[in-house]
C-alpha cells in the first residue's frame, strides 16, 4: 500500500493508495515545526481506526511545497515505517515530461503533480486549475508537456486580507449566494458578491484568454477544496477532480517503482 503525503502550504493531506483506488485520508494544519513523532503519534491513530498497520504500508511518497516540512516527514517514513521515502521531482521520483516554460525548476511540486495526473487521466490539450492557497491555470498540450499558467491569490487569502487590512469589516464564510444579484443590501452579502462573483469572473475571463491563446480545443479540469463550490455557477469546467494531486503522487510512484 502506497502513503501519498502532499504538503501544501495550509494543510498536509495524507493518504493510503492501492492501485487507483485512494483507500482512506486525513488531513492536518501544515506546521514546518512539527515533528515525525508527532506525525506518527497522529497518523498511527487513525489508521488503527481504519483496522491498517504501519506493516501494510510498502511506500511512501511525498510532494511538497513546504521545505522545512521535509525532513520531519522523512524521519516519521523512516522511523515508522522503515522505508527511505520519495520526494516527487527528485531522486527516482524525477519529473517525466516536459517543462516548457523559462525556469522550468520553479515549478511546484503541487502544480507538477496536477499536470501529471491531469495528463495520465483525460485526453488533449488541458487547463488544470487548483483552488488552493493559491489559485493556479495550468496549461498542457495533448503531449502533456507543461506550456506555463497562472497564480493569482486563493479565495481565503483574499478575504483574509480584505477582514484584515479594514477596521470594521467581519468574517464571512464563502459559500454560493443565495441568488443571481451582484448588488447587496447589506455590508456581509455585499461582501460574499465581491468576494465570490468577483472569483467567478475571474475564472472565466482567464480561462477564456487562455483557450483563446491555445487557439485548440482545451478540456478544464478543476481540482481542490472550493472546485465543487464554483462548479455550481459556472460552466466553465469539463471535468472535477478533487483529488488531481493524490493521483498524481500515485502515477508518479508507478513510474519511480517500473
Amino acid at each position: 500500500m502506497l502513503l501519498a503525503v502532499d504538503v501544501g502550504n495550509t494543510n498536509v493531506v495524507f493518504a493510503l493508495i492501492e492501485g487507483d483506488e485512494i483507500r482512506t485520508r486525513w488531513r492536518i494544519a501544515s506546521d514546518p515545526r512539527r515533528t515525525g513523532d508527532e506525525y506518527a503519534v497522529w497518523l498511527l491513530q487513525l489508521m488503527a481506526i481504519e483496522g491498517i498497520t504501519r506493516e501494510q504500508v510498502s511506500e511512501v511518497i511525498i510532494g511538497s511545497v513546504v521545505p522545512r516540512a521535509d525532513h520531519n516527514l522523512s524521519v516519521l517514513s523512516q522511523k515508522y515505517f522503515g522505508i527511505d521515502p520519495l520526494f516527487a521531482g527528485q531522486g527516482k521520483a524525477h519529473w517525466r515530461f516536459e517543462i516548457d516554460v523559462e525556469q522550468p525548476s520553479s515549478l511546484g511540486a503541487d502544480r507538477a503533480l496536477n499536470c501529471i495526473a491531469a495528463h495520465a487521466r483525460h485526453q488533449g490539450d488541458l487547463i488544470v486549475v487548483d483552488f488552493g492557497t493559491a489559485t493556479k491555470f495550468e496549461a498542457l498540450d495533448f503531449t502533456g508537456a507543461y506550456k506555463g499558467g497562472i497564480i493569482a491569490p486563493g479565495i481565503n487569502l483574499s478575504l483574509d486580507a480584505l477582514v484584515g487590512k479594514t477596521a470594521k469589516l467581519p468574517r464571512i464564510a464563502i459559500h454560493a449566494p443565495a441568488t443571481d444579484s451582484v448588488i447587496g443590501r447589506n455590508t456581509e452579502d455585499q461582501m460574499l458578491i465581491g468576494v465570490y462573483w468577483g472569483y467567478v469572473a475571474m475564472i472565466e475571463g482567464l480561462i477564456a484568454r487562455m483557450k483563446a491563446q491555445i487557439g485548440r480545443p482545451v478540456k478544464v479540469v478543476a481540482t481542490g477544496g472550493l472546485a465543487s463550490l464554483f462548479d455550481e455557477q459556472t460552466d466553465v469546467f469539463d471535468a472535477i477532480d478533487v483529488d488531481l494531486t493524490l493521483h498524481g503522487l500515485a502515477v508518479l510512484a508507478g513510474q519511480a517503482r517500473g
